[in-house]
């Protein structure tokens, strides 16, 4: 029984060790976002595109799947680029983007203040 509360134990920390290793860090984000994205987006606007701004209410409508996962979603757009944005796949890594996606959405949900 010792032997098996063990293997448990271990399967459960083997589970929750990845979130906690790959949390984004959304102020590592604001960092890159600066770099990266604030000429076009400075305040959570959008200077090609006024309608498709970085509110949430904004994001909710024009970005594919953003119900279902709010970082996934803004991390695939800002990977994957479209229409008037580049793709940022090839500049920036997984974990850049996951910090800005999680950077945008922190400030998404308090209104870019």
């Amino acid at each position: 029984m010792r032997h098996f509360l063990s293997l448990a134990l271990a399967a459960m920390v083997a589970l929750l060790s990845p979130s906690v290793v790959s949390a984004a860090d959304a102020a590592h984000g604001e960092q890159i976002f600066s770099a990266n994205c604030a000429a076009c987006h400075m305040g959570g606007g959008n200077v090609v595109n006024g309608q498709r701004t970085l509110q949430q209410d904004d994001l909710k409508a024009y970005l594919a799947n953003y119900n279902e996962g709010h970082e996934e979603a803004i991390a695939y757009q800002v990977t994957n680029g479209k229409n008037g944005m580049p793709a940022f796949g090839g500049k920036l890594g997984p974990d850049d983007i996951a910090d800005v996606a999680a950077y945008v959405e922190s400030q998404s949900i308090n209104g870019w203040t």
